[in-house]
């Protein structure tokens, strides 16, 4: 029910209006997303790489319906890119392709795709809700044809991402080991989070045995002690993967990590579609609510 509340709200012009109103709200969006234009999404990544961490830059936007959107999209992934190389600083794009046309025509997202793979110095493709999957993994195989770099995230919770993994774990092979955000059936994904833990774990140890680059997106401390243990059991240095958290979000233990030797990467949002990412992000698992309120409090 909490669900279908807040993605309605994210729908409604005037909920927008009275949410964005708030002094709560902008404290919640300006500590999670960097700014609504290129020029604060600039700032923001200069200072992170001041501070020594890598950036992976996501332009918010998904679930686009028409050519124009798509098209607007790739053009200002490809507009911060090179406001970043004028700066003198360097980003990852993720990319959510039903922002650049896949609902509605996979060829046109993937020739959008290849604009901003040739712009940026490396890209992820980010992975949405069940049904893009499939879709998402043959665009991947057709970018890494000319940018083989070209990395994709992976939800843990899916049945199916064990089988997944192991034809990703290849030689060079980027994957962002996430646990999935979206809501999901039984049918298709893990529900409790135990057993969502689980999941996780058996699909890190898979990237980690394997010859690609692993890029393990997660907060939880005790993710983070199975990595270094699955690291050093199978001969990983520092530099041979990453950890990815989300912008906002424990910037200390951020600071620490990369203080201690280690990649840490950065996923930066940024965008005027600030309160539609926000609104689904709550509604596609309400848990969210408690998740973004326990981290106003720094916790």
């Amino acid at each position: 029910m909490l669900g279908q509340l807040l993605l309605a709200a994210s729908r409604s012009t005037l909920v927008r209006r009275s949410v964005s109103s708030m002094p709560l709200t902008r404290k919640v969006v300006d500590r999670f997303v960097a700014g609504e234009t290129t020029q604060e999404a600039v700032t923001a990544i200069q200072r992170l790489a001041d501070a020594k961490l890598a950036v992976t830059v996501d332009h918010l936007g998904e679930e686009t319906r028409d050519a124009a959107a798509a098209t607007a999209t790739a053009k200002a992934y490809i507009t911060l890119m090179g406001a970043l190389r004028e700066a003198g600083v360097t980003a990852e794009a993720s990319v959510k392709l039903s922002a650049v046309g896949q609902a509605f025509d996979e060829k046109m997202a993937l020739e959008h795709a290849r604009e901003i793979c040739a712009a940026s110095p490396m890209v992820t493709l980010d992975m949405e809700d069940h049904t893009t999957v499939d879709s998402t993994l043959g665009i991947l195989a057709e970018l890494r044809k000319d940018f083989p770099q070209t990395g994709v995230a992976i939800q843990a919770y899916l049945h199916r991402t064990e089988g997944d993994l192991r034809d990703l774990a290849g030689e060079g092979s980027r994957v962002r080991l996430v646990k999935g955000a979206y809501r999901e059936p039984a049918s298709v994904a893990h529900q409790n989070k135990n057993d969502v833990d689980k999941a996780y774990v058996r699909a890190l140890r898979i990237l980690m045995a394997g010859k690609g680059y692993p890029m393990v997106a997660t907060h939880d401390d005790r993710i983070i002690s199975i990595t270094e243990l699955l690291a050093d059991r199978f001969g990983r240095s520092f530099g041979d993967y990453e950890y990815q958290m989300l912008y906002g979000i424990r910037t200390d233990r951020q600071e620490a990590l990369a203080a201690a030797g280690h990649t840490v990467r950065v996923y930066v949002p940024y965008g005027d579609d600030w309160y539609g990412y926000f609104m689904r992000r709550l509604a596609e698992r309400p848990a969210n609510v408690a998740f973004f309120l326990r981290a106003l409090g720094g916790k």
